[in-house]
């Protein structure tokens, strides 16, 4: 099974010199955890609730006036939308990620794929489960 075949479709992505607020906000309305940062086009990072939570709300700082790009997790990982599902899954275990976001051949982003999409489509709960157990925080 291939990741294009379990993933969400148009995943949502956020410019680096918005506001934290704005990114729990997108966060919020469409309960997800991370969000893809870009600047110019280009995926730089990923910015994560953890994010928000460790190194804003916890440092005290003004998610009004706190960039992304200062509190994002910077670099990406990534899969393509032709990947077989087993071999993201692993990937995902091995950088220790719940979810990737997803670009086709051109590295243009078509998407976004968690370790959940995996479970409840690829129904291969072994896979999920040595997965999950492996990400796990």
């Amino acid at each position: 099974m291939l990741v294009r075949e379990v993933m969400k479709e148009n995943a949502e992505v956020i410019n680096c010199e918005r506001n934290i607020r704005e990114a729990a906000e997108m966060m919020a309305k469409g309960n997800f955890g991370g969000i893809p940062v870009e600047r110019n086009d280009k995926m730089i990072g990923m910015i994560t609730d953890r994010d928000i939570v460790i190194r804003v709300v916890a440092a005290g700082k003004d998610p009004e006036t706190t960039r992304v790009l200062d509190s994002m997790s910077e670099g990406i990982s990534y899969c393509f939308d032709d990947e077989d599902v087993e071999e993201v899954a692993r990937k995902m275990s091995s950088v220790q990620v719940r979810r990737l976001p997803v670009v086709n051949r051109n590295k243009k982003l078509v998407g976004i794929v968690s370790l959940v999409d995996i479970a409840r489509k690829a129904k291969n709960e072994k896979l999920t489960h040595e997965t999950m157990s492996q990400t796990a925080h």
